[in-house]
């Protein structure tokens, strides 16, 4: 079995990882109350999605 000769350094341990990170998050105004939003998502201020009422509205 392979077996590495030296110890990996910090600097090419983190220069490997740097494409690892956590993708941003996205977000959308909602097109009926223009509420900031997640895609893809139910709006949590007036519970519409894809044109329908999906969930009761929060309470202001």
């Amino acid at each position: 079995m392979a077996v590495p000769k030296r110890r990996t350094s910090k600097r090419k341990k983190r220069a490997r990882n740097t494409h690892k990170i956590a993708p941003a998050i996205v977000i959308q105004k909602c097109p009926r109350c223009q509420a900031m939003r997640r895609p893809h998502h139910v709006c949590a201020e007036c519970g519409y999605y894809d044109g329908e009422q999906r969930v009761e509205p929060k309470e202001a």
